[in-house]
């Protein structure tokens, strides 16, 4: 794929809408689809909304309408995936569901066609093994919200053709999104794992009395998130000790070695979820909810500005 290329989003919903606007404003022509049809009406203000806000915070480089006008509804399943180079799947993570979709998605679409999943955990072998193009499938798991946060996880199966992966993280590269490689296949791949490890110890420091849901909200916030917005942990600890990242392990390799020792996971259960429940309902009415993840979505695109203006001025 090169140039503008023919894109199809299945599934409306919030990770379809704005993998929507990702494709759309890098220049791709894009079909939306969804098997409920008022959730494809929905889509068609809220995708104007947010094309608005991100030209407000500077993040188009043309006019929202224009972007928009790539966008166009696709009634049916057949009519979204029939041209397509590309398509990104969207629906729930119910593997059944997605063997049978993408049982049609194969049989629609031409054979170079790209067959990507948008799966937050289920590895691209449970659900095309059977396939007679499974050579071009593949997950591409992005960050909730795909247009703000620009990270996508490339995860192929054993069987998915080098090319097809190559052609896949060239095509979000030149997006404008962050796509690294999965090397081998693992359910819920890099993110979910170093994101469910976070909150593993924080539901256990949480229920074993150490603190508040406020204060560790606060703790990620304003101390461990302020350099994990622009350097990873191992650059974060190869800047932490003057020999870089050797000095760094040798000094509190063995400290960390005995905290992962005691760091067993807390499950989930019922008491300890009405408790987390309650506090987070003290600090943010459940009616409050959709207008503070509008307020964060907000936040992020001014956090992409300037991140962005830091970057051509460094």
């Amino acid at each position: 794929m090169t140039g503008r290329a023919r894109i199809a989003i299945v599934g409306a919903g919030l990770i379809g809408r704005a993998w929507a606007i990702v494709f759309a404003r890098a220049g791709h022509s894009v079909k939306l689809y969804d098997a409920d049809a008022a959730a494809l009406e929905r889509s068609e203000a809220i995708l104007e909304t947010s094309l608005a806000d991100l030209k407000v915070a500077g993040l188009l480089d043309e006019a929202a309408v224009a972007v928009r006008a790539r966008i166009a509804r696709a009634d049916t399943l057949a009519g979204a995936v029939g041209d397509a180079e590309y398509v990104q799947e969207n629906i729930g993570e119910h593997l059944a569901a997605k063997r049978t979709l993408f049982a049609e998605l194969d049989r629609l679409t031409a054979p170079e066609t790209i067959l990507a999943s948008s799966t937050s955990g289920l590895p691209a072998s449970q659900w095309s093994d059977g396939l007679a193009g499974r050579a071009r499938c593949l997950v591409a798991h992005p960050v909730n919200p795909p247009h703000l946060v620009p990270l996508v996880e490339v995860s192929p199966a054993p069987w998915t053709a080098p090319e097809v992966v190559a052609r896949t993280l060239a095509l979000h590269e030149a997006a404008g999104q962050v796509p690294i490689l999965v090397r081998k296949e693992i359910p819920g791949f890099i993110l979910n794992r170093l994101q469910g490890a976070l909150l593993a110890e924080a539901f256990r420091l949480y229920a074993d009395g150490y603190v508040s849901t406020e204060d560790l909200d606060k703790t990620v916030r304003d101390g461990l998130g302020l350099r994990w917005s622009f350097m990873g942990p191992f650059e974060t600890i190869d800047l932490n000790a003057p020999g870089g990242i050797a000095d760094y392990c040798s000094r509190y390799g063995s400290t960390y070695y005995e905290l992962a020792r005691q760091q067993a996971p807390q499950r989930w259960d019922d008491a300890l979820v009405r408790r987390l429940e309650a506090e987070r309902r003290q600090k943010l009415p459940i009616s409050k909810v959709a207008e503070r993840a509008v307020w964060r979505d907000r936040r992020l695109m001014q956090l992409i500005a300037h991140k962005r203006k830091a970057g051509q001025d460094s």
